[in-house]
């Protein structure tokens, strides 16, 4: 019996090799016709073989697949320990949960403290702040980089109420990390780093990800790897932060125990906690207010494929953002254009870098161009000749936050005590006004990018 099981499994994980295969071929680019994505999933056969074989296990919940690739993403990046969620919002939203632990003592966020974020980006990486009773503090975005104002965070710090900085690497670009982890350091606090956009950037010989207290990333199909839906807490150091962000995960209980196992601690009708009685079983009780917010073990078993191919992926964002560049760079009287933190222009030899700071390699999750005003054409006409074109493109997610209904009604609301604004955010304003990006993802081929290049072009009157 055991002979034929294991032949029926290869029989079926060969034919569903064949079938991907077969069905995966590509398709010839018709310009105009054919659609250019901004994003989407890059796999072959071996992340369906991947899934299917982990199906037939059926270990539905996380099990041995989501330990293997946690421990490998820790081990990429360089973290001491990676917890698998199941979105990267539900991984800010467990990271900013795990600052509000009584464990952490003195330096916990409480409701009513402060946590310093910035106004332009995506709306998870703030609500999380909020849905735990801690007021966001909005400092203003720099266009041209995409990240946060380095002069306005000392304006956002208030002594003894702050207690967070909670920002994003825009588009793979790695914020100014020597001045944040110096600042949070000088004023003892916190550091989240939302890397769901950035996984593979580099700041100096450092990955992001790693320089903050706990790092988040996403694996929604646009992002650097995907696991269809999915996320990850990364705990960069402290081990307190880790079983606590693993109890918020898991429904806040106290036990540590996998799914699946009993007594890991050997004391599991030992405990005395709150005010159970001595001996109430362990994995039913309670230490935070948590949430189940696991992904299933046949994701992660995709994700460990995915991971291998990462490097390759990284690669050729980083080409294909080079090669659009290079292919509209004599547009610079009617678009501002990205430049990496620290870099002080593009040639088409690479960038030039201010002496003295680390060098910069975003990842890059987006090709982002800033419509030049009183220029030919604005935002929204060259968003619709891209569309026209067949080629997506998006806004730089929420733009300035505030400015979305549902942060003005929540202003309204509170009569302004839900959330503190640093200054007229003028830049946040232009990037919600101007900026729009397209795609740089590994599934991009030449041609997509000739086509883009050529429909920006012409959509500038340049042949």
């Amino acid at each position: 019996m055991t002979d034929r099981l294991t032949q029926l499994r290869q029989e079926i994980l060969e034919r569903t090799r064949e079938l991907i295969r077969l069905r995966e071929v590509p398709k010839p680019f018709l310009p105009g016709q054919s659609v250019v994505p901004y994003a989407g999933r890059v796999f072959d056969e071996e992340e369906v073989v991947a899934g299917v074989s982990s199906m037939l296990d059926f270990w539905l919940t996380l099990g041995p697949e989501g330990a293997a690739f946690e421990a490998e993403l820790a081990a990429f990046l360089g973290v001491s320990r990676t917890l698998l969620v199941n979105s990267g919002s539900s991984a800010n939203l467990v990271a900013m949960a795990t600052l509000t632990s009584h464990r952490l003592g003195e330096r916990r966020v409480c409701p009513g403290d402060e946590v310093i974020t910035v106004a332009a980006g995506f709306p998870t990486t703030v609500a999380p702040i909020i849905q735990c009773g801690a007021v966001p503090v909005f400092i203003d975005n720099d266009p041209i980089t995409g990240n946060l104002r380095i002069d306005h965070l000392e304006d956002a710090y208030v002594a003894g109420k702050t207690k967070a900085v909670m920002v994003a690497h825009t588009l793979g670009n790695p914020f100014d990390l020597t001045e944040v982890v110096r600042f949070c350091r000088d004023k003892g606090l916190w550091l989240i780093e939302d890397n769901c956009d950035s996984l593979g950037s580099r700041y100096g010989d450092a990955l992001t990800g790693t320089f903050g207290d706990l790092s988040t990333q996403s694996f929604y199909p646009p992002h650097h790897l995907t696991l269809g839906e999915g996320g990850a807490v990364n705990v960069t150091k402290e081990s307190l932060l880790k079983s606590v962000a693993e109890s918020i995960r898991d429904w806040g209980r106290d036990c540590w125990c996998p799914s699946g196992k009993d007594n890991t601690c050997r004391r599991r009708f030992e405990w005395q906690l709150g005010e159970l009685p001595q001996g109430y079983d362990h994995k039913y009780i309670y230490s935070h207010l948590g949430y189940n917010l696991k992904p299933l073990d046949p994701q992660a078993a995709i994700g460990r494929q995915q991971l291998k191919k990462l490097p390759g992926f990284i690669q050729s964002r980083i080409d294909n953002w080079s090669y659009l560049r290079r292919g509209l760079m004599d547009l610079a009287d009617v678009l501002d254009f990205t430049l990496p933190t620290h870099a002080t222009g593009w040639s088409e030899s690479g960038f030039q870098w201010e002496a003295g700071k680390p060098l910069v390699t975003p990842s890059w999750f987006g090709f982002m161009m800033l419509v030049k005003p009183g220029g030919p054409l604005s935002r929204t006409g060259l968003a619709r000749a891209l569309d026209d074109a067949k080629i997506g493109n998006r806004m730089l997610f929420g733009g300035n936050l505030v400015r979305q209904p549902a942060f003005v009604q929540l202003a309204k609301d509170s009569q302004g005590q839900a959330f503190r604004v640093i200054g007229d955010l003028a830049g946040a304003d232009r990037i919600m006004n101007d900026s729009l990006f397209v795609g740089t993802y590994p599934g991009l081929t030449r041609e997509h990018l000739d086509h883009i290049i050529a429909v920006v072009r012409t959509s500038f009157g340049r042949s």
